[in-house]
């Protein structure tokens, strides 16, 4: 705890959540694994499932929109978030805000790539919300190559969100 401490006083909390937020994007990356931000990524998922229920019992396809409103809620959230916060000038809380939408988009890869082993944790009786879509769709076979695509996409995101947050840092400091 003297480190932090130390690193705090000296460097200032800016950079050191700079420090975390490198550290988090290389863990990201390399090491993703299903972790508390997932809890939140997966509360927003269920509540757009929750919301759009109703489609699956009163339209045609309307189950495969109601499954689709999920995903699509879970990556609108955080993208939302970034717009409205970069709309209002803040810059640094917008670049953070943006490493939380590539996270979302990891965490929706994960769970595509975990379609065929139903690996991640689910609320309720259903499956796997990629499973489903990704059967329609005739691509339940190529689900870890279309989640590997999908990571690396994020990586990018969240390498390219943590890249906007060191340069905003250096600009303020000159």
């Amino acid at each position: 705890m003297k480190i932090l401490s130390y690193l705090w006083k000296t460097i200032g909390p800016r950079r050191v959540g700079l420090v975390v937020m490198c550290v988090y994007t290389a863990w990201l990356v390399f090491f993703y694994r299903y972790h508390w931000v997932d809890g939140i990524n997966l509360l927003i998922h269920e509540a757009g499932r929750l919301i759009f229920s109703p489609l699956a019992r009163v339209s045609a396809g309307g189950e495969t929109l109601a499954v689709l409103a999920g995903p699509a809620l879970q990556l609108a959230v955080p993208l939302y978030i970034t717009y409205r916060l970069w709309r209002r000038g803040e810059s640094t809380p917008a670049a953070v805000s943006a490493l939380w939408s590539a996270e979302s988009l990891m965490y929706a890869a994960e769970s595509m790539a975990g379609a065929n082993r139903l690996a991640l944790p689910v609320i309720g009786d259903h499956s796997n919300n990629w499973r489903l879509l990704l059967d329609r769709a005739g691509a339940l076979e190529s689900a870890e190559q279309i989640a590997l695509a999908l990571h690396l996409l994020a990586s990018i995101a969240a390498v390219a969100a943590t890249w906007r947050a060191i340069r905003l840092e250096s600009k303020a400091t000159t």
